[in-house]
């Protein structure tokens, strides 16, 4: 701790976290949430067809956590769309993003060196939320370790997790993306996020919760904005749960990895190289780019 106060991290991370998310890094959220949602198979025509439903898609990926949460802690699943700043601005979002003259507004967020920024921007939004849903859980079930845990982790990834219902309001059903199965980077993320947040709160990590949100939020920026110049989808986990894994379930050890079109897991072949990004056409990047958000 003296290290810290000595590079007056705490000074930092106190004035991190007293930053407003609206409308700037909202609106980064928003904007790359959506932009995921367009790369879907489908989504574009289900615009054309029904924009009904592809604004339904939209606000249920910008708002998705926020609804499970809500329902989790027996609040109404409609509480966050009475913030109409927020449901006017992602509405605008998607509007932009679907039928912009020209796909101009999309050829600009999705020029990568803007992508970075804004993938950066929703990083610091899901730290924030995943901070948010374990203080609202403590507050409601001061005891609830497991409850705090589950709320802060739904915060962070809610919106991988009803992906399925999401999917049928498109009209379109692959239970095999369910993500509890196949866990993406974010949600993992997510979940460990929430076991540190709870134990920051509940006193086991004698740590400012500021200082903590501010070191994994550094920590998400970099691990998402580096997969995302690499256009890489694994996960900087991936060893550490290989071995525990294999200690305590007798999983293969290093067998198996995600596979990232969204089926399930696939048998590594050691022959076969890796694309690289010149190879990967850009129907293959949209339907990787479900499991990156």
């Amino acid at each position: 701790m003296d290290v810290l106060g000595a590079l007056n991290l705490g000074d930092v991370a106190q004035t991190f976290s007293k930053m407003g998310m609206f409308p700037v890094f909202d609106l980064a959220y928003y904007i790359v949430s959506i932009l995921y949602l367009k790369y879907e198979p489908g989504s574009v025509e289900v615009s054309r067809r029904s924009p009904v439903a592809s604004w339904l898609c939209a606000m249920l990926y910008c708002f998705g956590s926020y609804i499970m949460a809500d329902v989790m802690l027996g609040s109404s699943p409609l509480d966050y769309f009475q913030h109409n700043s927020h449901i006017l601005l992602a509405s605008a979002v998607w509007y932009l993003l679907f039928y912009c003259p020209l796909n101009l507004f999309y050829k600009c967020v999705a020029f990568l060196p803007v992508k970075l920024v804004l993938v950066a921007l929703k990083e610091v939004v899901r730290t924030r939320k995943i901070a948010a849903g374990v203080h609202h859980a403590f507050h409601a079930y001061h005891h609830g370790f497991f409850i705090m845990i589950i709320v802060g982790y739904v915060k962070g990834s809610g919106v991988a997790l009803i992906s399925n219902f999401e999917q049928l309001l498109r009209g379109v059903w692959r239970p095999e993306t369910n993500e509890i199965m196949n866990m993406s980077f974010p949600t993992k993320a997510s979940l460990y996020g929430a076991i540190l947040f709870t134990l920051q709160e509940t006193n086991w990590i004698p740590m400012a919760k500021s200082t903590l949100i501010l070191l994994f939020t550094l920590f998400m920026i970099t691990c998402k904005v580096v997969m995302t110049a690499r256009h890489s989808h694994g996960s900087p986990f991936s060893l550490i749960e290989s071995w525990v894994c294999h200690l305590l379930f007798g999983s293969p050890l290093g067998g198996a990895v995600e596979d990232h079109h969204g089926g399930a897991a696939a048998p590594v072949s050691p022959s076969s190289p890796a694309k690289s990004k010149e190879e990967l056409s850009e129907g293959t990047r949209k339907r990787k780019a479900k499991k990156a958000e």
